[in-house]
């Protein structure tokens, strides 16, 4: 009995030691995040979902433990909204070495060179981002620069990313990683409207066929759903509250109440002796920058002499348009619901429409052929 008890205590030491060599290690300190709760998710298709949690202490340490994928899965350290990213794919041990706040940008990784490209990739995303959003507030440049700046930015970095990064190594959780980074809300590489962008996407879609055949990823890459690059709604004409485009001329302005980035009720009336430019926009639109620095060029020459932009964001993420239009000098609302846009028989965005300085609603984008002319004529 003894004998036939000791096999199979060394048969459950055996199975013990084969499950600990199946398992993965996330450990680290994050320095300045004392009592703060880390939170251990798993990026997966279809949304985050929460593993675990441990509250930091005073020595900032954290570990975290899984069951190693079978293929490359993506995971995030989280604290707050600032986030760590780092992929999975053997029975590693990452270690990781942050400095809260602003921990997405101040950290160091070791014990994998996918997570410390990921890290270079992330780093790379925040300087084009910041990038973007000084040119978009640079007013001492012309549209047609701003424009051309914009693409120039976008464009060197899709090619030092492709260069350097996917196609070096396009079976690595990097090279995936990379296809999916935005610019906003909005996917960098966009192969829907992008011949080289698909390209980029296939090479990965056809090693990762290699590698990791029949995964949830794999058929992703195939069978791409670009959720960033979706309208946040595609709003029916037949709806009701329709506005013949004929019949524009004839009306008076729609009234509008919404809520202001600054918390504060404003309505579209209220701006009666303006002109009015009623601007029906989302900033999660890939020409977003481009349109609002083409805005801000008419605001800053016809302001002083009575033009005004009313402009409703249809985004559904509050935060996000809070960050974009926290510079803009305009009069910037939000309708998360989108009936202001069925109001205006809004049918695709972006849309906008004039209205003169009696409320009466003049022209939207399709009856006119010069927008500045338009807006001179009517002050």
């Amino acid at each position: 009995m003894r004998r036939k008890l000791s096999y199979i205590a060394a048969a459950a030491l055996i199975l013990t030691a084969c499950q600990q060599r199946e398992s993965f290690t996330v450990q680290g300190t994050v320095e300045g995040a004392q009592d703060s709760v880390m939170y251990f998710e798993q990026a997966t298709l279809t949304g985050l979902k929460t593993l675990d949690s441990t509250k930091i202490g005073d020595d900032g340490k954290f570990i975290f433990q899984g069951e190693r994928p079978k293929s490359p899965e993506f995971f995030i350290l989280r604290i707050k909204d600032q986030i760590i990213n780092i992929s999975i794919d053997s029975t590693e041990t990452i270690s990781v070495k942050a400095q809260y706040p602003n921990m997405s940008a101040r950290y160091e990784v070791e014990g994998s060179e996918n997570c410390q490209r990921i890290r270079e990739l992330t780093l790379k995303q925040q300087e084009l981002h910041r990038r973007v959003i000084a040119l978009q507030n640079n007013r001492g440049m012309s549209i047609q620069q701003a424009q051309d700046s914009l693409n120039a930015l976008v464009e060197h970095y899709k090619t030092d990313v492709t260069e350097n990064y996917i196609y070096k190594a396009p079976e690595k959780a990097s090279s995936y990683f990379a296809l999916f980074q935005t610019l906003g809300q909005w996917l960098i590489f966009d192969p829907q409207n992008s011949k080289s962008d698909m390209r980029v996407f296939a090479a990965v879609a056809t090693c990762w066929d290699s590698f990791y055949p029949e995964t949830e990823r794999t058929q992703n890459l195939h069978n791409i759903a670009i959720e960033g690059m979706k309208n946040q709604r595609i709003i029916s004409s037949k709806q009701q509250n329709q506005l013949e485009e004929t019949k524009v001329v004839e009306l008076g302005v729609i009234e509008l109440t919404l809520p202001d980035n600054h918390q504060q009720l404003r309505t579209l009336t209220s701006l009666r002796g303006k002109v009015v430019l009623l601007d029906f926009h989302t900033f999660t639109l890939q020409n977003s920058p481009q349109r609002i620095l083409m805005l801000r060029d008419l605001y800053n020459k016809y302001h002083e002499q009575g033009l005004e932009i009313y402009q409703v964001a249809l985004d559904q993420d509050e935060h996000f348009w809070l960050q974009m239009t926290q510079h803009l000098p305009w009069i910037s609302v939000r309708d998360g619901s989108g009936q202001s846009a069925v109001s205006y028989n809004v049918q695709e965005i972006p849309e906008f429409f004039l209205i003169d300085r009696n409320n009466q609603l003049q022209k939207r984008s399709s009856q006119i052929e010069d927008l500045e002319k338009e807006i001179k004529g009517m002050l």
